[in-house]
């Protein structure tokens, strides 16, 4: 019995951490957003018309990555290092 306990104690404290890292990825993720994207995707990222620009809500991390590596009009965005990309896209999962 005490056995199972240890497992089920040990299995809680893994996905707890799991979830405390993952938002701790969206925030950091939050921070970037806001400095490097909602100029021109808007403080939602629901996109600006104004700017042609279209809404990122919801983007993987691979997507945002193709798109700052493919696109020109996000040349500054290349020095961001892949872990940066993953909490930006983190963060872009939280909105709805």
């Amino acid at each position: 019995m005490k056995k199972a306990w240890l497992c089920a104690a040990s299995v809680a404290m893994f996905c707890g951490s799991v979830f405390i890292a993952r938002a701790q990825d969206a925030a950091s993720g939050e921070k970037l957003f806001k400095a490097k994207c909602a100029g021109c995707h808007g403080p939602d990222a629901a996109g600006k018309a104004a700017v042609k620009s279209p809404s990122i809500k919801g983007k993987t991390a691979d997507q945002v990555q193709q798109e700052i590596s493919t696109s020109a009009k996000h040349s500054s965005l290349k020095k961001l290092s892949s872990d940066d990309v993953k909490n930006i896209a983190a963060y872009l999962g939280t909105l709805k």
